[in-house]
């Protein structure tokens, strides 16, 4: 992974931040990318601020020129791409019959259309040298639950794309492959059922029932996986959906 140019959408925080941080300390070039307008003081990832191997790029990715900012900016700084992990995404409890065109666009400008945007400008760059893409995928896309319709439709498009991608674009050199990640304790999931009036162990409590290995997936149980898909140890691996669930979701 060393000197490899990896580009992390949703960095800041989860299993994107994870990454980042490991892809670092394997000497990877990283540029991270949120809508946060400067990193947090108390992120591991300040320390990395003012070296030659970070960048962090404030960028509102539902808006098209700002999915080419960002890649105009990590070519301008490290010449190249080598990898993209597409993180970011956000999801909001509605059922179909409740749901509300501001939600449902919210939902797929986040989670489909900044992938498919920063592609179109990742992807030409790519074609040149190959790469590695990597997207965020989820048990819902196989219908989802009963208040997760758009989410549910958004990780079933991000599936498409990927398999899209793999298909089409194998010629150049360039992979594409999906995590489906399972239940995990991230920062925005622990938000959504604080909001519903669940607490965080009375979440990995429930998840525990459910789940056949007994625990909720963490973080760290995802992180090497994508690290092995950006590297070259992968190299024959693309259009593959990694399964990170403890046999949930078969």
């Amino acid at each position: 992974m060393k000197n490899k140019v990896i580009i992390i959408v949703g960095g800041t925080s989860g299993v994107g931040k994870k990454t980042a941080l490991e892809l670092l300390s394997l000497g990877s070039k990283v540029v991270v990318s949120d809508l946060m307008k400067v990193l947090p003081k108390d992120s591991e990832l300040t320390r990395y601020e003012r070296t030659s191997s970070f960048q962090y790029i404030r960028a509102d990715l539902r808006e098209i020129d700002d999915c080419k900012r960002l890649v105009e900016s990590a070519i301008h700084r490290f010449h190249r791409v080598d990898g993209f992990f597409h993180y970011a995404g956000v999801t909001h409890a509605e059922e179909l019959i409740d749901l509300s065109e501001r939600t449902h666009d919210e939902i797929f400008n986040v989670n489909v259309k900044s992938a498919l945007f920063c592609l179109k400008y990742i992807l030409p760059i790519m074609k040149e040298t190959g790469g590695s893409i990597v997207m965020t995928g989820s048990p819902h896309a196989w219908s989802g639950d009963y208040d997760r319709v758009s989410y549910a439709c958004s990780k079933g498009a991000t599936m498409t794309l990927t398999h899209h991608i793999a298909r089409n674009y194998a010629k150049f050199g360039i992979r594409a492959n999906i995590i489906t990640m399972g239940w995990t304790p991230t920062e925005g999931e622990i938000a959504l059922r604080e909001k519903q009036g669940v607490s965080e162990s009375e979440l990995r409590e429930m998840a525990s029932e459910v789940i056949p290995m007994g625990r909720m997936t963490e973080i760290e149980d995802i992180v090497p996986t994508i690290l092995f898909l950006l590297s070259d140890q992968s190299r024959m691996v693309s259009g593959a959906n990694l399964r990170i669930t403890g046999g949930w979701y078969i």
